[in-house]
């Protein structure tokens, strides 16, 4: 039985009870203060733990960078429309790279491929997968030593199979993406992008790297499918006479050879940052007030319906 399932079975139960025994509220007040002794005993352990509980959470930072969509899109959707209109008279048909580029980015940016590639190419591997803590005062790392050792750079911590002693870009992707965090605005193309890590200037490095490396990855592949296309169309060049088709075949090897100028050019090719990420000062979580309350809350509400429920026990039997 669940804690949903309980809970209102007591209610119910409570309320039944006080009707047959025609329990005032009075009444129920003398009852709870009678169980006064329980009540404060179960609030002030649930207080005391949730104090402890928050306090042995260590503070997470967030760093957040703010994006816009890149004109370098607008510019090759408009391109890739006009050479799938000119390939459809020429008869000939080069694939479809236009589209939402800004939703394929963020498809590739939470891709197990990008992210296990983004933690190889980086290094981040121990900064992701063995930090214990992050001393403030001196902005310095502290890893697990039972994980990781940084004298001799090795890791050192005891996994079962399937899991590695050197953590597998699998484990790491997983650690990785549940820091991660995307939200996008359809109406206005705004992405806010951000990191969640116990140290501030790990969180805004890795999130400024992410925006950089996923430019340069979409970019990449966008020159790719341009220079295959413009091999495609040099070969069917050589195969046409009508003057007419190859002329339009000249002015789709001419859009992509600007789709391929514009990439090499672009740096910031399907995202422009339009607020980098900082170093937070302020943590994000844990909210340890909120803890705290709740805690306090549901130690007095669970010792009310001891004090409750032992009284009309008691009465029953």
């Amino acid at each position: 039985m669940t804690k949903q399932q309980i809970e209102p079975f007591q209610f119910d139960l409570l309320s039944e009870q006080l009707n047959k025994k025609g329990l005032t509220f009075t009444q129920l007040l003398s009852v709870l203060w009678k169980g006064k002794v329980p009540i404060i005993l179960f609030t002030a352990i649930f207080a005391i733990g949730s104090v402890v509980l928050s306090l042995r959470m260590k503070n997470i930072y967030r760093a957040e960078v703010i994006l816009s969509l890149s004109q370098q899109e607008s510019t090759v959707g408009g391109l890739s429309g006009q050479l799938g209109g000119l390939a459809s008279l020429a008869g000939f048909s080069i694939g479809d790279s236009g589209g939402d580029k800004s939703g394929l980015a963020l498809e590739v940016l939470r891709s197990r491929a990008f992210l296990s590639e983004f933690v190889q190419t980086r290094g981040i591997l121990p900064d992701l997968m063995a930090v214990q803590e992050w001393q403030a005062e001196q902005d310095i790392l502290v890893y697990n030593p039972t994980i990781y050792d940084t004298e001799s750079d090795t890791w050192v911590r005891e996994v079962n199979f399937p899991r590695s002693v050197i953590p597998s870009m699998q484990e790491a992707y997983d650690n990785f993406i549940d820091r991660l965090n995307v939200v996008e605005n359809k109406q206005t193309g705004v992405v806010r992008i951000s990191i969640d890590h116990l140290s501030p200037h790990i969180a805004k490095n890795w999130a400024n790297w992410l925006i950089e490396d996923l430019n340069n990855e979409m970019r990449q592949r966008d020159l790719e499918d341009s220079m295959k296309t413009v091999n495609y169309l040099e070969e069917k060049l050589n195969n046409v006479v009508l003057a007419e088709m190859q002329s339009i075949l000249f002015q789709l090897i001419e859009e992509q050879i600007k789709t391929i100028m514009l990439a090499e050019v672009m740096d910031e090719y399907v995202f422009k940052i339009v607020d980098p990420a900082v170093a937070p000062e302020l943590k994000y979580s844990p909210r340890r007030a909120i803890i705290c309350v709740l805690g306090t809350l549901i130690g007095g509400i669970l010792g009310v319906l001891f004090v409750l429920i032992r009284y009309f026990s008691a009465i029953n039997d």
